[in-house]
């Protein structure tokens, strides 16, 4: 069956996100996910109420920040009480003059049509507390849409409320049914696949892949983004969550998925999860380096981060050196197919300009590879740094 898929490009001018149709079609093995892939015609434009209650601006909040700050669908408030008052805009810039409002009632005043879930706690479960919310917007007569383990169309009270009012619930971290082992393909020739990896979780490897795809697409190359999370796919419209795979079928599914963007581009985006030495996600990092088999890789730090996310105060391992733990990437990455580490992608959010500069410099003396913070800054530099590897 022949599908048409839709790649996202993003607006320089104006850092916002249109949609343009991907030529050629291509031949799918199998649906490529449970939420939303794209046959005839776009995807309708949602104007979604952001539920981050008691999280926003925090690490758990990255799915809200990547839905606003990437996502095609309007954002017409968040909600979150201990913000109210406030604006999106004085996280991500001026840009986004989004409210952020105490509860459902003010937040419904703005005619939204879907409730996001936006946040991305350990674990993925439903904060007990936002039930009563949820039913709520339910009953208000919007669609719901989550990125959570725990699934929102499974549970029995949302299933029933929604039915009832005839809404949507929609689950963006249910896996695909395509189920395969890595096969070994090559990739096709003239392709450049390029996977962000990180000293952490959390650490923005999403941010700097699509950033690179911005890059790339301004420079006039053929650039796709291949999402493997929740955030990414409610971005992007297709992908898979890597991390509700069978583990034997992660390096297959993200060889697949490699091989369905290779129809779309030529230089291939794949993001990255996890970290190769974090003791909870080590498993889909290594899925993911392996089945993408990645020409190179970007790497992503965020200067001052010494312990892993969820794992402060514990008795784990903390960050690693970047110089050896680049190494490891290429070490690790040979033992199905050479790559390396091409640049260094810092999250300076939470520094001054000078220090974000300091930061900056003192990273790329240290690995002696070009570095920027490519959210800050944008990704020409990271890229160039690619292109002279990789051509």
């Amino acid at each position: 069956m022949l599908r048409r898929l839709w790649l996202r490009t993003e607006d320089p001018e104006r850092k916002v996100s249109r949609i343009v149709a991907a030529a050629p079609q291509v031949r799918w093995r199998s649906p490529p996910l449970h939420s939303r892939l794209v046959t005839d015609e776009l995807p309708r434009r949602r104007r979604y109420v952001v539920l981050s209650e008691g999280a926003f601006g925090g690490l758990a909040s990255k799915t809200a920040m990547g839905v606003i700050r990437y996502g095609r669908d309007e954002v017409v408030a968040v909600l979150d009480s201990r913000q109210a008052g406030r604006s999106v805009r004085e996280w991500l810039g001026d840009a986004y003059e989004i409210p952020i409002v105490a509860d459902l009632a003010d937040a419904l005043a703005r005619r939204p049509d879907t409730l996001l879930i936006g946040i991305a706690p350990q674990g993925g479960r439903i904060p007990p507390d936002w039930r009563r919310t949820i039913l709520s917007a339910i009953d208000a007569g919007l669609d719901v849409v989550s990125g959570l383990h725990e699934f929102i169309s499974d549970d029995p009270e949302f299933a029933t409320a929604a039915r009832t009012v005839g809404v949507e619930l929609v689950d963006h971290r249910k896996p695909p049914d395509f189920q395969g082992v890595s096969s070994g393909r090559q990739h096709r020739a003239g392709t450049k696949v390029i996977l962000t990896v990180g000293t952490d979780c959390a650490i923005g490897k999403m941010s700097v892949a699509l950033e690179l795809r911005r890059a790339a697409a301004q420079a006039g190359l053929r650039a796709v983004f291949v999402a493997t999370g929740q955030t990414g796919i409610m971005i992007e419209g297709w992908g898979a969550p890597v991390d509700r795979l069978v583990s034997d079928f992660l390096a297959g599914t993200v060889e697949w998925l490699v091989e369905r963007a290779e129809g779309m581009g030529d230089w291939i985006f794949v993001e990255g999860q996890g970290s190769l030495d974090h003791p909870a996600y080590s498993a889909v990092t290594l899925g993911l380096l392996h089945g993408a088999t990645p020409d190179a890789m970007i790497l992503a730090h965020q200067p001052g981060r010494t312990e892993h996310h969820g794992w402060e105060g514990r008795a784990g391992p903390g960050l690693k050196p970047l110089v050896p733990f680049i190494r490891l990437h290429e070490q690790v990455a040979a033992l199905v197919r050479p790559s390396r580490v091409a640049a260094v992608a810092l999250d300076t959010h939470e520094l001054t300009e000078p220090q974000s500069r300091a930061a900056i410099a003192s990273v790329g003396q240290e690995t002696g590879l070009t570095t920027d913070d490519p959210v800050r800054y944008g990704g020409e530099r990271l890229m160039d740094a690619l292109t002279q590897m990789l051509r």
